[in-house]
């Protein structure tokens, strides 16, 4: 099969649709589904499915604070931003399907033309909210698998490791490690079997972003684990994902289903030499496992804990053969960098974190919900402008970035530029990219003792200064919290700090100090009136 194959392909699949004029989307994303998208869903299909209006589920849309969403939208003018109903329920169905080709339903109108939709670049969220994520031929007619065939025929691996390495993409699940590098470090050992993993154990409190691409747009993730498995020499792929999301796995699964069935998936795919095959792995939710090794462990059948490295699993990973390891995001921008270049890719974002970003809004904020914008906008833009700011007239106070690994940063840090290099200088980090937003009513030593309270109960026990440590610092929190700590409780808190992130096995160790590190350097006056209180 050839890239001409490919064109001729989504063009007949386009021509399925020949005479459908508007389209309804309704989002049956997880957070629309909770919020009552089925019945919408249910009554819109009824009452709408003619020959020139077709009812469509989509996924994720974005603002799921609006949720249910539907959008209507003229199938020849795909450029036109479609028009968007927010709060949509089942009785509203016959006066959106009546407004179809003619005046809007004013009453349930969210404008497009605001920050949150605007202000926007969408790479990894392109098909998200547009296209069927169960359907095989509507991701083809939106150009997917054409880089994936692109490669096959016109690239040669090392080719394939060029352009991503030239793109400057940086893994998306936290540490931010340069992806073409990982890559060229597994393509580099000796032939023989290696395997290709897809890490969507997405377990920060807060964050969505993982199970929202892996509920709109599928496929993108299955294509970019067959470039990667292309490019690095393995025949054999996991998707390591949490059971927590059903909707998720259930579409992945449907996914790998239909490619192996139209020749993507499985033994010489697309009529080449190139062999790949995907299975799925459900995580019991140990926040664990998210750390690289512990995740391998558990697809072998062993218990979720972390291993000392070297060896790296580049070198030595799954049945110790070489295994590269990425997140969904990170699979996710691997098929347009082969379409657009890598050089595309690179202009976009700041000189040492390229390209966009998806980032999850939670708490209290005006705009819940997805976005994904360019790596250096700045927190104020994507907190007061994209995100709404804080409702109910209240001031911000602070943001915890990086979940239960990050930190948080005070409202005098809102015009730093949100990039790997930015963050880190200021004691949090990306992670994968949860964002929690605060309000002046919340305090910074509960916020703090309760994300220890997380990495307590999901230290894996493997290591003793994360298994006591955590522990311990959880218990001294809870002092100071409840007023009952002294200054020495403190010293011993910052003292255990330093010991927990210096000393820990893993990730979840050398990272659970950095929410009380980050609020005793930007809140320690908080700390200090709990001290003053236990004097009284």
């Amino acid at each position: 099969m050839h890239l001409d194959d490919m064109f001729e392909r989504a063009e007949e699949y386009r021509a399925e649709s020949a005479g459908v004029e508007h389209e309804v989307r309704v989002c049956m994303a997880a957070s629309c589904q909770s919020s009552g998208a089925q019945p919408v869903f249910a009554a819109l299909s009824e009452g709408g499915q003619g020959d020139a209006c077709r009812v469509k589920a989509v996924g994720c849309m974005g603002l799921c604070s609006a949720g249910p969403l539907v959008a209507v939208a003229e199938v020849a003018a795909p450029n036109e931003a479609p028009v968007l109903y927010r709060d949509v329920r089942a009785a509203d169905a016959p006066d959106i399907l009546a407004s179809v080709g003619r005046q809007p339903v004013e009453r349930l109108r969210c404008p497009t033309d605001q920050p949150f939709f605007t202000r926007q670049q969408r790479i990894v969220l392109a098909n998200a909210g547009i296209i069927d994520p169960d359907s095989f031929k509507g991701y083809v007619a939106a150009g997917g698998y054409f880089a994936l065939i692109q490669a096959l025929t016109e690239m040669t691996p090392a080719e394939v490791v060029q352009e991503v390495t030239k793109s400057g993409l940086r893994g998306r699940g936290g540490g931010g490690y340069p992806t073409g590098l990982k890559w060229s470090t597994v393509a580099k050992m000796p032939p023989g079997q290696k395997y290709v993993i897809c890490n969507a154990d997405e377990g920060d409190p807060g964050a969505f972003m993982d199970r929202a691409v892996l509920e709109s747009d599928p496929h993108r993730i299955l294509e970019g684990m067959a470039i990667a498995a292309y490019a690095v020499g393995a025949n054999k792929g996991y998707v390591y994902v949490r059971a927590e999301y059903p909707l998720a796995v259930e579409r992945i699964a449907t996914a790998i289903r239909k490619a192996k069935r139209a020749g993507f998936m499985g033994n010489r795919i697309a009529e080449t030499q190139f062999s790949f095959d995907v299975e799925i792995r459900l995580g019991a939710g140990a926040f664990v496992c998210g750390e690289e090794t512990a995740l391998m462990a558990s697809i072998e059948g062993l218990r979720g804990q972390p291993r000392p490295r070297p060896p790296y699993p580049a070198q030595a990973g799954l049945w110790g053969y070489p295994t590269l390891i990425n997140n969904v995001e990170t699979y996710a921008n691997i098929a347009p960098i082969i379409r657009e270049g890598g050089d595309w890719f690179a202009d976009i974002g700041t000189e040492r974190s390229k390209g966009t970003k998806v980032f999850a809004l939670a708490g209290t904020i005006r705009n819940t919900g997805l976005i994904e914008v360019p790596m250096g906008t700045t927190l104020r833009d994507i907190i007061e402008v994209i995100g709404g700011g804080i409702p109910g007239g209240k001031a911000f106070k602070a943001v915890q970035t990086g979940g239960p690994s990050g930190g948080c940063l005070p409202a005098a840090m809102l015009d730093i530029p949100v990039d790997y290099d930015s963050l880190r200088e200021l004691g949090t980090i990306m992670g994968s990219g949860g964002m929690i937003i605060m309000d002046e009513t919340s305090s910074m030593v509960d916020v703090a003792r309760y994300f220890m309270e997380f990495c307590m109960s999901e230290s894996c026990g493997k290591c003793v200064p994360c298994r006591a440590g955590t522990l311990q610092m959880h218990g001294l929190l809870d002092k100071i919290a409840k007023a009952r700590g002294s200054a020495q409780d403190l010293a011993l808190l910052e003292e255990l700090c330093d010991m927990v992130q210096a000393t820990s096995l893993c990730g979840l160790g050398q990272t659970a100090p950095n929410p009380v590190l980050s609020t005793l350097r930007y809140f320690r006056e908080e700390y200090e009136e709990r001290l003053a209180a236990a004097q009284v």
